[in-house]
């Protein structure tokens, strides 16, 4: 079993390290081509605004969105809210790239 990482920004050393010790192939997720022959995403915790715009420059948007529809995703804390569809914090969300895959508000 591969699975990635989104290794952009926050704790992804630690999901990695957690993902080896249980035996799983932990792959480093930076760039489009990295998500090829992954069984599932880690989104991991982080601050999801810089999460987002990293995402963003680096390309990373809509193959993120189109792996969300074919595999599973786990995105823990900021994880979590880059995959929601909304943010109710203010102003938290008018400039905070989002994935939108998740059917939530946080």
């Amino acid at each position: 079993m591969r699975i990635g990482v989104l290794a952009l920004q926050g704790a992804f050393i630690e999901h990695i390290k957690m993902l080896q010790k249980l035996g799983v192939e932990a792959v480093e997720v930076r760039l489009p081509q990295d998500l090829e022959g992954l069984d599932g995403l880690i989104i991991p915790g982080g601050e999801s605004t810089t999460i987002g715009k990293l995402a963003r420059r680096f390309e990373l948007m809509e193959p993120l969105r189109q792996f969300a529809l074919s595999k599973p995703v786990w995105g823990t804390c900021a994880g979590m809210i880059f995959l929601a569809k909304e943010v109710s914090s203010g102003s938290a969300g008018r400039d905070q790239p989002l994935l939108g895959v998740m059917d939530i508000e946080v």
